[in-house]
């Protein structure tokens, strides 16, 4: 993900944006800290994180606790350093409960294409099974074929 450097264009900001995905439904913390600074600042939901181990940390934590993750990105906006994105994800708990959250995230990035900021406001509605959006397997990236988030729904 951090190949692709500011400043930014459409082409470079939605493949910013599919890389950042991939990366998340790999489920793999290590993976994802890598795409972010040494000193990168997060504020996700009420929590704050800062730098590599504790995005690590954050994410084994998500991951252990959202069963089945499955993400979908979409490019929102960007400038020469910035691009703003609004997502969903579904998962369940471990009591077998599927939520599909709703969100939007606001990046920032170093010269070198790595994330040092990244703010997220998120909201979790619970669903029923029936009801989930996003069948492909996981943990693994979503099919080329899948147009992702269609609707606000």
């Amino acid at each position: 993900m951090s190949a692709i450097r500011p400043p930014f264009n459409q082409e470079t900001a939605t493949a910013k944006v599919r890389a950042a995905e991939d990366a998340w439904n790999s489920r793999d913390p290590v993976r994802v800290s890598l795409a972010y600074t040494e000193d990168s600042q997060w504020r996700n939901r009420s929590q704050f994180v800062h730098g590599r181990e504790a995005i690590q940390a954050f994410l084994s934590d998500k991951w252990d606790r959202e069963l089945e993750y499955r993400l979908t990105k979409s490019l929102w906006s960007f400038s020469e350093d910035r691009i703003a994105v609004r997502f969903q994800y579904e998962y369940h708990n471990a009591d077998g409960k599927w939520f599909r959250a709703y969100g939007n995230e606001l990046w920032e990035f170093d010269e070198q294409g790595l994330m040092r900021r990244r703010e997220a406001s998120i909201n979790d509605v619970a669903i029923d099974e029936s009801q989930r959006k996003f069948h492909w397997p996981a943990p693994g990236p979503r099919p080329e074929a899948d147009s992702g988030i269609a609707s606000i729904r």
